[in-house]
């Protein structure tokens, strides 16, 4: 019974109320679009993190050509769409941004050059974008660990 109140359950329930609950919040959570954001800012990190790696790793490669990940653009050319936002109950109702066309994008810089090879890794720039991702990286995981402790609270009822 998907989308059913939790609060219509009895309050001693067997392992079948438990894989009901569970059910629950799993819907909860792939329909949320915060969940939904945040795996997606997870994934953008993750990315960005290879590509400055790699990056980092060809800084001694001639006329190799670094590359980036662009993400917060898309995300806020999405969210700023110039679509007439809705009221609706199901996001797959037209006009409902669903965030699924908000997907990290790998774009490699080929205009620039830093030395006579051709190679345009710089890298303290690298390093700086590192620890930058680094931070963003972990501030998301947070706050997705505190909306799953909040989850955790709200089934444990402590």
């Amino acid at each position: 019974m998907p989308g059913g109140k939790v609060t219509d359950l009895p309050l001693s329930f067997g392992w079948q109320g438990w894989i009901f609950v569970l059910g629950v919040v799993l819907m909860n959570i792939y329909g949320d679009k915060t969940f939904r954001l945040l795996e997606k800012a997870m994934d953008a990190g993750n990315l960005r993190q290879r590509v400055i790696a790699n990056n980092i790793a060809n800084i001694n490669t001639p006329g190799f050509k670094k590359s980036l990940v662009k993400f917060e653009s898309i995300l806020k050319e999405e969210l700023s769409g110039g679509r007439i936002p809705l009221a609706t109950g199901d996001e797959r109702h037209f006009g409902v941004n669903s965030l699924v066309n908000v997907n990290p994008l790998v774009v490699k810089e080929t205009a620039t050059s830093m030395r006579a090879d051709g190679n345009n890794v710089d890298i303290d720039d690298e390093m700086t974008k590192l620890a930058a991702n680094t931070i963003n990286y972990y501030t998301v995981t947070q706050e997705l660990n505190n909306r799953f402790r909040i989850l955790g609270t709200v089934i444990n009822g402590r």
